[in-house]
């Protein structure tokens, strides 16, 4: 599932833009195949953020309220990505960016919440988990005193 279309991304580049900064060939038209690499390597970062507190992608059906803020950021990235591609990046879509990467930090660290009206399905298990194995203990506690 994808927070972001190509007809997303065309509305917020313009449609010149859209085809400048994806037209490898120099066709005139948009190389659709840029276009689905950059969506979804800007997806895929916006889900590195989320995957540290919740299950990703976000279920937009059972959260339609997220629709807004997920394309937001999404677009936000995929435009400093395609940008990226024809420097030098416009210091609108740098700022843009830099601030999309902070809040999904603070998103991540739990400092911001995503404005979700129900849980969001959290990440089952996050980083190492230890487990001790081997036989349990030879000696009670009450054993070892009396020695």
């Amino acid at each position: 599932m994808s927070y972001i279309t190509d007809a997303d991304i065309e509305r917020r580049l313009g449609t010149a833009a859209y085809i400048q900064l994806t037209d490898d060939a120099g066709t005139g038209a948009a190389d659709l195949a840029v276009v689905a690499a950059a969506r979804e390597g800007a997806v895929g970062e916006v889900n590195s953020f989320l995957a540290r507190r919740f299950r990703v992608p976000i279920d937009l059906n059972a959260h339609p309220e997220l629709v807004a803020i997920l394309a937001t950021v999404a677009l936000d990235v995929v435009a400093h990505r395609l940008h990226a591609r024809r420097p030098p990046i416009p210091a609108e879509v740098a700022k843009r960016y830099e601030a999309t990467v902070l809040w999904l930090s603070q998103v991540a660290s739990g400092a911001v919440a995503l404005p979700a009206t129900t849980a969001l399905a959290g990440v089952e298990v996050s980083g190492v988990v230890a487990r001790a194995s081997g036989n349990p203990a030879v000696l009670s506690r009450n054993e070892l005193e009396g020695l």
